[in-house]
């Protein structure tokens, strides 16, 4: 069992490098900037992201009558945010690219401060030692993101026809191994998973995942395709981080269980918002 723990966490490091290596292959010069030299923008997208559905988290967890664990993982996810594997989903779904990558670079500059931050909140809410610091969480979040999409920006500026037809083919495989990583957990995890449908765990998490569409769709400001772009990135948690700092804490199978019900959940809520989106004209079909 530990070997497959290693070999899952392994799978989860390389998917998270290769989206991020995707990204910096097809964002174009500029694009990476875009939020953060908009500051109206910048404001309204951090409110949605990192106030807002953890905010919303925070509360559920303290009215609802869930299992410590499930409030572990709901609050793991919910401070874990933008996941770069949304963003292909996003522009397919009518967000531009310099919106929805600026959105990515702004908040994963914030998030080495954010997401340690919220690890040590969280061990200090339920009165446990978090076996990943604060500097490990910064280091890893800046090694998983900022590294390859510099690698793939170099690549980009020395050869743009082939980066370009390397960057579908790279997120391909990034996706892949991610499901291959959540394959064996979700399979391990099956009784855990059979026993959250029915405790209510299941509406705590689209309570939350519903308001990360609704803050993103409101706070996306005034152009359709930037709310569009902002209601999917603060729906949808990256389970990546939250699954590493569980099982570097020894967390247990429910949090886990629970991490990939919270993705399940967020990409099944997102389908009546895209086919609202269509139906509205929003975005192209």
């Amino acid at each position: 069992m530990d070997l497959l723990h290693e070999l899952v966490a392994l799978a989860l490091h390389a998917s998270l490098l290769l989206l991020a290596l995707c990204i910096g292959l097809d964002i174009a010069r500029g694009d990476g900037l875009y939020v953060l030299r908009r500051p109206r923008l910048l404001m309204r997208a951090l409110l949605a992201v990192l106030v807002v559905v953890p905010l919303v988290a925070a509360l559920l967890v303290a009215l609802l009558p869930l299992k410590e664990s499930v409030e572990i993982a709901i609050v793991l996810m919910a401070v874990s945010p933008l996941p770069p594997v949304a963003l292909p989903r996003e522009i397919r779904s009518g967000g531009r690219k310099p919106y929805a990558y600026g959105l990515l670079v702004a908040v994963g500059v914030l998030s080495i401060v954010t997401v340690p931050a919220a690890v040590a909140i969280l061990a200090w809410l339920f009165d446990a030692h978090a076996a990943v610091g604060p500097l490990a969480v910064a280091q890893l979040v800046f090694v998983s993101l900022f590294v390859p999409l510099g690698l793939g920006l170099g690549l980009r500026a020395l050869a743009p026809g082939p980066a370009a037809q390397a960057a579908p083919v790279v997120g391909n495989v990034a996706v892949g191994l991610l499901a291959l990583a959540c394959l064996p957990v979700l399979v391990s995890a099956a009784p855990e998973l059979a026993r959250l449908i029915g405790d209510g765990t299941v509406l705590a998490i689209l309570a939350v995942v519903l308001a990360g569409l609704v803050a993103g769709h409101l706070l996306g400001g005034p152009e359709p395709h930037d709310r569009v772009a902002l209601a999917l990135s603060s729906a949808t948690r990256h389970p990546g981080i939250a699954m590493l700092v569980a099982s570097a804490n020894s967390l247990g199978g429910e949090v886990r269980a629970t991490v990939l019900l919270f993705v399940i959940v967020g990409l099944m809520a997102a389908v009546p918002y895209q086919l609202w989106l269509r139906r509205h004209t929003l975005v192209p079909r």
